[in-house]
């Protein structure tokens, strides 16, 4: 099947009432050997000016592929990928900018377990430059961004079920930087640990964050801090601890200092924390059933330091303790899901209730030594890729 692209002119200009529309889907009759993307302007209140007529869609491209799981060395730069078909429901977005996520290397190592040979990458932000005929609701030059698989990549094909626009004043850099990241500490303590918005500073619950410098702990704290809730932060070195109390940790404790569970119990008065979020993984749960407080919330997310061993459901019943090993995309099955949760995280980026600090941006073909940084802890914020 080839892919025929009929350029025109067009601008998009988001709403900010409503920055997502639901992607409706009007299925061909028939498909044929070959199609064109019609694409039309859309109307908007700005003064009309010109856009560059987007180039021709190649038959290759350029992207990172695992052949075999391993460490960096796996992940192996290639010119030569042929552009993805379009099927039924899909949008082509050229990448402008790829979050790098630790669940990228688990990709790579092998822990999650994909067909190979893969192009990993969750996340992206960019630039529809195609659509299938059965997608009425993207077109040709709309702004866009998305989670879904194979972003490591110039060209990636999504669903358009996946695919948002993004509101005016919110750039690709920063959309980018904030998706799978900021949705995951949005879940995690909405639907996770169950708290929500309207809470006072004086009834909130207490909550630990490790790694409260790092991408997901960095938001978590931020949208934790604007519910009102006692945040205690853990980091490993003195920068990262003062920009964790930045963020609106009141108490910040240096991990690599000694007695993490003797400060937070004497930081609330030998009680522990309500709920402990914890994406390190196999070095902090043990301290984790230690600090947490009776009939309180373990919400597990990573494995930054492997894996956690098989748990003895005994420990558990000493304090009640509830234990959670949630994912982000079992949080968004649905479109209404992914709508409420994106529009939320939206709003909080542009009234600057959350911000996204973007650590550095690499070219797409030094992904390698994005995941080196990545894992070795010598980051802060959120790392980005360049295709």
């Amino acid at each position: 099947m080839s892919l025929r692209v009929v350029p025109t002119i067009s601008r998009f200009r988001a709403c900010r009432n409503n920055p997502i529309s639901r992607p409706h889907l009007k299925i061909a009759s028939a498909r044929t050997s070959s199609y064109t993307v019609a694409l039309h302007p859309t109307p908007h209140r700005a003064a009309p000016h010109p856009t560059p007529t987007m180039a021709p869609i190649p038959k290759t491209m350029s992207g990172i592929v695992i052949d075999e799981p391993g460490g960096v060395e796996a992940l192996k730069w290639k010119t030569d990928i042929p552009v993805p078909e379009l099927k039924e429901g899909d949008v082509l977005i050229k990448n402008e900018f790829i979050g790098v996520n630790y669940i990228d290397t688990y990709f790579r190592t092998g822990l999650y377990k994909a067909p190979l040979p893969l192009i990993t990458g969750r996340e992206a932000a960019g630039t529809v430059v195609a659509a299938h005929p059965s997608v009425t609701d993207f077109k040709e030059g709309d702004r866009v961004t998305y989670l879904d698989h194979h972003a490591y990549a110039q060209l990636t094909a999504v669903a358009a079920s996946k695919v948002l626009r993004l509101p005016d004043g919110l750039a690709s850099d920063l959309a980018a930087a904030s998706m799978l990241q900021g949705l995951t500490a949005l879940t995690l303590i909405r639907e996770a640990a169950g708290i929500g918005s309207n809470l006072g500073v004086s009834e909130g619950p207490w909550a630990l964050v490790h790694a409260a410098a790092g991408g997901v702990g960095s938001q978590l704290v931020q949208m934790l801090a604007a519910r009102g809730v006692k945040v205690i932060g853990t980091a490993g070195s003195a920068d990262k601890c003062e920009l964790a109390r930045k963020l609106g940790a009141k108490w910040v404790v240096n991990s690599r200092d000694g007695d993490l569970v003797g400060r937070v119990k004497e930081i609330t008065s030998g009680n522990g924390v309500d709920v402990i979020f914890d994406g390190v993984g196999k070095a902090t749960f043990d301290s984790d059933l230690e600090m947490v407080a009776r009939k309180g919330t373990v919400v597990m997310f990573g494995n930054a330091s492997g894996p956690v061993p098989p748990v003895d459901l005994l420990k558990l019943g000493a304090k009640n303790i509830k234990l959670m090993r949630p994912t982000l995309f079992n949080y968004l099955v649905t479109r209404e899901e992914l709508e409420t949760n994106t529009n939320e995280l939206f709003d909080l980026l542009l009234s600057g209730k959350v911000t996204v600090d973007v650590h550095k941006v690499y070219p797409l073909k030094e992904v390698g030594q994005a995941h080196s940084d990545l894992e070795g802890r010598k980051t802060t914020g959120k790392l980005l890729l360049k295709p």
